[in-house]
């Protein structure tokens, strides 16, 4: 069974900072590529942040200079480290595995950023 569980949200003020963490079972993880997503109240889910298998990364231009998307293989985890944060990153973070036709998601976790 595929889980993939989200931890590390919750309320901080503006420019503070949070590390989310994605720990994923079920899968071979070094063959997945390793996303975070984000939606926020009344808007689409939108891509933030993605780690390729070989470790690349890319960044939505929201959100760049201040995530920091890493993955630790060995842990089968994957990390958003997120500083100078604002208010209109309040949404709820899902973390995303992908390889060839295969998709999972975890159940997501709330950041809260108050101004």
């Amino acid at each position: 069974q595929v889980q993939l569980v989200e931890s590390g949200g919750g309320l901080v003020q503006a420019g503070g900072s949070l590390r989310l963490s994605c720990a994923a079972s079920g899968i071979t993880f070094s063959l997945y590529a390793m996303d975070w997503y984000r939606q926020a109240p009344g808007k689409q889910r939108e891509l933030v942040a993605t780690a390729t298998r070989d470790g690349s990364t890319n960044y939505a231009d929201s959100v760049k200079g201040r995530f920091t998307i890493s993955r630790d293989n060995a842990k089968n985890t994957v990390y958003l480290q997120m500083n100078s944060l604002r208010p209109e990153d309040t949404a709820v973070y899902y973390c995303n595995a992908s390889w060839s036709t295969l998709d999972y998601w975890g159940q997501g976790t709330q950041v809260t950023v108050s101004s």
